[in-house]
């Protein structure tokens, strides 16, 4: 890796980390420059505008999200065990600090259309795209029943881990963990042949 695109790397990483916390909204150049310690100029040349520099945040985001959670789970057997290991991979995606940026975003950005809003539904809908293709592989290897909804499964299983983000992390349940794993065991087993 070059040193240009080593820097431009621990600028997204750092940013990823404040966007988890300020959002995007509260992603500065300025900001960035002085706890990187570069020049405002500097960082700005890597990206243009605060609009680029939220895109590539989300990009950033969604590059780790598919090497930490996606590649590692499509490793997993084919039907059933790897829409297990998608959720459970996701469960640790989640646990970083800040919890998940797509999550922390999405009440950011759902009503404020603009490239940053496109590149997080993009994003999002690849991950939706991705549980609802696992479960229609488990339909293909007998895991889950032929009349089962691959989209639905995939909005069931999302809302669970959803609830279970905000439940867990905003209102402070401590039984947030062991709810989420009951709800997608029944989701599973209502799926099940």
């Amino acid at each position: 890796m070059r040193k240009g695109e080593e820097t431009r790397n621990a600028i997204l990483e750092r940013a990823a980390e404040l966007a988890r916390t300020f959002g995007v909204e509260g992603l500065t150049i300025g900001r960035l420059a002085e706890e990187l310690s570069l020049s405002k100029s500097g960082l700005f040349a890597h990206f243009g505008s605060k609009e680029a520099l939220q895109v590539a945040v989300i990009e950033h985001a969604r590059a780790q999200f598919v090497a930490e959670v996606m590649a590692p789970a499509l490793k997993a057997p084919r039907g059933e065990p790897r829409l297990r290991a998608m959720y459970e991979r996701w469960v640790a995606w989640g646990k970083r600090p800040g919890g998940c940026l797509f999550v922390a975003l999405a009440g950011e950005l759902d009503d404020r259309p603009g490239p940053a809003r496109d590149a997080l539904a993009a994003a999002l809908r690849d991950w939706l795209d991705g549980i609802a293709a696992a479960a229609r592989i488990a339909i293909e290897e007998h895991h889950f029943r032929d009349d089962v909804d691959p989209q639905q499964v995939a909005f069931d299983a999302y809302g669970i881990m959803l609830a279970a983000h905000t439940v867990g992390r905003l209102v402070g349940d401590p039984k947030a963990a062991s709810r989420m794993r009951k709800a997608f065991e029944a989701l599973s087993l209502r799926c099940r042949a």
